[in-house]
């Protein structure tokens, strides 16, 4: 790969979520199969999710046509959303999960020309699990074309919510999602680091082993592990000892531990409790306070209608003197296997 003009090499890389952005991307959800029988009932907390990020930024929606579109203004006007804030884009989408076909915004302080660039990752859709997915497939390369900025290709599958960052040269991923035979079979753990840090402009690579019970995505990082700032982990912990989730978070909670940052320092870490359990249809669903949003002046967190909710929002709002944490139910969102970080993708400011 040495010949390869990499972001790294001309001095991009991807920043933390929780430094500034420009604006927030989203694909509007439509796909019914991805909340079947229940797609309608989102809508309301999606358009909260909006109004939230509209207070501190930009936000990008990716529509399929003008039927969309105005499906779309409909409902972002019953819930009083600041329009001037929402842009539309017809990049039209198989589904919603912007974290993970969206774009992946790299910045260079050093590039007078071009201070911001997107990398475009294979996406199969978490290992091939909900075709057809080339819509999403070529999101990121329509938003570089439409902002008339670079889009580097890697040529390897990667998505967003498998991979956390502290911007300051870390990431944080899981070996039971990006080591999966599912994604790249051809590389091995020490290749995918390579690309990672090739790509991401990062130094080093930090894993723990497993994803919660219930994540179809094959344990995304972003239910398990999330940075608060460049050496502060949040990390979700399961109470109950009878419960399935119980052995997995604590094995990840000790690999954390261990873990030790570029400088050699431990990472701060704060524990996060686990939500009851959300069972729709006999299925076990993968709600996780982990799975927030950390948007300009608010940080968007999933609730679950339950006990531990107001917990969770403390100990977040604790990590983020500087921004208001807004609990947003998720209780019918999550029956589509995600949340608002799994929606959302942030662009950041330069």
């Amino acid at each position: 790969m040495s010949h390869i003009l990499t972001p790294k090499s001309q001095g991009y890389y991807f920043p933390a979520e929780f430094e500034k952005h420009a604006a927030t991307w989203l694909s509007w959800p439509h796909k019914e199969a991805s909340w079947p029988g229940k797609i309608d009932s989102i809508y309301p907390n999606y358009c909260q999710f909006i109004k939230v990020l509209t207070a501190g930024e930009k936000v990008c929606i990716n529509v399929n046509d003008e039927e969309m579109k105005d499906f779309a203004l409909g409902h972002l006007i019953s819930a009083g959303v600041d329009l001037t804030m929402v842009e539309f884009y017809f990049h039209p989408t198989n589904d919603a999960w912007c974290r993970d076909h969206g774009p992946a915004f790299l910045i260079s302080p050093y590039n007078a020309d071009q201070k911001k660039a997107i990398i475009d990752w294979g996406y199969n859709a978490w290992g091939n699990k909900y075709p057809p997915f080339d819509l999403d497939d070529n999101i990121p390369t329509l938003i570089g074309q439409q902002y008339g900025i670079p889009v580097f290709y890697p040529g390897i599958v990667m998505e967003g919510g498998a991979v956390e960052f502290n911007g300051k040269g870390t990431i944080l991923t899981s070996r039971a999602c990006l080591l999966n035979s599912n994604r790249n079979p051809h590389l091995n753990q020490s290749q995918i680091e390579q690309y990672l840090c090739d790509y991401y402009g990062a130094e080093q690579i930090l894993w723990i082993d497993e994803g919660i019970i219930g994540d179809d995505t094959d344990g995304h990082i972003d239910d398990t592990v999330r940075f608060v700032n460049e050496d502060t982990v949040l990390t979700v912990v399961e109470e109950n000892e009878q419960d399935e989730n119980y052995a997995i978070l604590q094995n990840n909670l000790k690999q954390l531990k261990e873990l030790r940052l570029l400088n050699g320092k431990p990472l701060n870490i704060v524990t996060l409790p686990m939500p009851d359990p959300v069972l729709y249809e006999d299925q076990r669903l993968p709600a996780s306070y982990a799975n927030f949003y950390i948007a300009n002046h608010a940080v968007i967190v999933p609730i679950f209608n339950g006990p531990k909710d107001e917990i969770a929002l403390q100990i977040i709002q604790a990590c983020f003197k500087d921004r208001q944490v807004v609990g947003i139910d998720s209780t019918d969102i999550i029956w589509g296997l995600g949340s608002f970080h799994c929606l959302s993708q942030q662009e950041p400011l330069v």
